[in-house]
């Protein structure tokens, strides 16, 4: 026993402080944001538990359910759109180009600026005007003979969160890029050199051989940038702001609630969301695990 205590102790002494400050400020939180959204909690005064009443509410409410359906629309052309442009660079500059550090710091850069800066540019760029008081790239589309493709950008009633999702591509496809070019550095030469001498096309060396090496990129790629998308807030609000119905989410109708002092219907609003981002990510973290585990 004094053997085992004295194996383990230093350990468990070093991340006892780490484990005790995740358990109450992340664990413990969670569950006081939860045990809030049980509650009819207005500015902070409880009048008693009312179960999942606040959680029908929100499914019943028809700007909420509108809110999810923009999360989606959101995430699923944030996701093809960064795949995308990302694997085509990647593509791109590992076929081999002249100044590809200046294309990868260039690629790269959208990145490091935050996305509350990026939306105060964007919001001009995708200003509504439209004709002599265009401004921004409804101007530009003026200038060079393009008027008919002007539209309200993120003021238009279908294709407003499409808008959004321009400024997010913009800034996170060049992460994309970096994995994937991780990716393809990663791939042997062998297996390349390999599978042309055996008569392969470059299509099928792509198709069955580098393709398969870069879905753990794709994967992590995925999973990264889909969480990201399901918690978008500081951006829309940068662009668009919280009163813009077309560009409602989860994470803006929370905001809302919150400076309402609806604070229990925030509550859930947040549970909700967490509940998402679980869905995506802890079937990831499982096949990771197992995937280690069988190593």
């Amino acid at each position: 026993m004094r053997n085992k205590l004295h194996r383990w102790g230093p350990p468990i002494l070093l991340i006892a402080p780490s484990a005790v400050l995740i358990g109450v400020f992340v664990y413990g939180l969670i569950g006081v944001n939860f045990n809030t959204s049980l509650t009819d909690n207005i500015r902070g005064q409880t009048t008693g538990y009312v179960g999942l009443e606040n959680y029908t509410t929100l499914f019943s409410d028809d700007t909420f359910m509108y809110s999810l359906r923009n999360l989606a629309i959101y995430t699923l052309a944030f996701l093809a759109g960064t795949l995308f442009f990302g694997f085509l660079w990647a593509w791109l500059l590992e076929r081999g180009v002249r100044g590809e550090g200046i294309f990868r710091t260039v690629y790269l850069f959208p990145m490091a600026v935050s996305f509350v800066a990026s939306g105060v540019v964007w919001r001009w760029l995708l200003n509504s005007n439209t004709g002599d008081s265009a401004s921004g790239l409804n101007r530009g589309l003026d200038m060079i003979g393009l008027g008919f493709l002007q539209n309200s950008w993120w003021t238009d009633e279908t294709w407003g969160i499409f808008a959004i999702a321009v400024p997010a591509i913009w800034q996170l496809s060049g992460y994309i890029m970096a994995l994937f070019l991780a990716g393809f550095r990663g791939i042997p030469e062998e297996l390349r050199e390999a599978a042309r001498m055996d008569g392969a096309s470059e299509w099928k060396l792509y198709r069955h051989v580098i393709f398969p090496q870069l879905s753990p990129v794709a994967l992590s790629a995925i999973i990264i940038i889909g969480h990201m998308s399901l918690k978008v807030f500081d951006l829309i609000m940068a662009i668009a702001g919280q009163t813009n119905y077309t560009t409602q989410v989860p994470a803006t109708q929370m905001w809302i609630a919150f400076t309402r002092g609806e604070y229990s219907v925030a509550a859930a609003i947040g549970t909700i969301m967490l509940l998402v981002v679980a869905v995506m990510i802890v079937p990831y973290l499982v096949h990771n695990y197992r995937a280690e585990r069988n190593r």
